[in-house]
């Protein structure tokens, strides 16, 4: 009796679920309903015989048989890309334009997932300012843009809203009638200007202390007592500490990230999904 192969598209959103531990962000990644997620991975364990997720109202979380599939989906999808790669004439190419603002410390595994997502698309990631970036993508140097709001712009798709705070090296102290030394990062940035607005409305008189070239050099100015900056937590070093409540600074709003970009389908639309979904999480927490 010749057995009734697996279906490729509920492999797939196992993975997904997997990787993102959610049927929300796995039914995103994969352009497609939450219902429809589920549908497949009904038929994948009723094709396995066996329960792959635990589902709760508060967690998913993948059984023993499902931690011991996770492996052999993978190869499984893996291959299937390989065979299709025999055909392909060249590799696709798909450039990404990300604010510094927005990269943070998860894009390795994020870009990671974009290539388990189809590993014959050529990936560039241009890492700059949200107005250079796009800039770069209206001439249509980018593919797409990840971004801050700017000023001025209406479009894009909204991906997520991140908290920001206040944060400096624990022990800093602001010294009484000083102004508030302020660590940035270099012009055009939308959320220094953002920063120095609130402050300005607020009364609260600044200086800029430092000036750096990305956010990590931000940080390591923050961690090494020179001032404050405003960052999304993500951003910052372990230890850091919001002292926005403490000195009584203006709240900064949740800033959204913003996703602009051409590509409408194929194979890299379906890898920017997957990362836009990751991405979704990871801003999230």
């Amino acid at each position: 009796m010749i057995e009734r192969p697996l279906d490729l598209d509920a492999v797939q959103a196992f993975i997904r679920v997997a990787e993102l531990g959610s049927f929300t962000r796995a039914a995103e990644a994969m352009r497609t309903t939450q219902a429809a997620v589920s549908l497949k991975l009904k038929r994948l364990e009723d094709r396995l015989g066996c329960r792959l997720v635990e589902r709760t109202p508060r967690y998913v979380q993948l059984s023993a048989h499902g931690e011991a599939f996770l492996d052999h989906a993978r190869e499984l999808l893996e291959a299937h890309q390989r065979a299709l790669g025999v055909f392909a004439a060249s590799r696709q190419r798909l450039t990404i334009g990300i604010s510094d603002h927005v990269a943070g410390p998860e894009l390795p595994a994020l870009i990671a997932r974009m290539n388990a997502q189809d590993p014959q698309l050529l990936i560039e990631i241009r890492i700059g300012s949200s107005g250079d970036l796009l800039q770069s993508f209206d001439r249509r140097e980018l593919d797409t843009a990840i971004v801050r709001l700017h000023a001025g712009r209406n479009d894009g798709e909204i991906l997520a809203e991140e908290k920001f705070g206040w944060f400096a090296a624990p022990g800093w102290q602001h010294r009484t009638g000083e102004p508030l030394p302020l660590a940035t990062l270099a012009e055009p940035c939308g959320v220094r200007a953002l920063a120095g607005q609130l402050l300005d409305a607020a009364a609260v008189p600044w200086t800029e202390i430092f000036v750096g070239g990305g956010v990590a050099a931000v940080s390591a100015a923050v961690m090494a007592g020179l001032g404050v900056a405003a960052l999304a937590p993500r951003m910052v070093p372990f230890g850091a500490v919001d002292v926005g409540p403490r000195l009584g600074l203006p709240d900064l709003p949740r800033l959204p990230v913003l996703l602009h970009s051409r590509v409408k389908g194929g194979r890299a639309r379906e890898a920017l999904a997957a990362l836009s979904a990751a991405f979704r999480g990871a801003v999230r927490g």
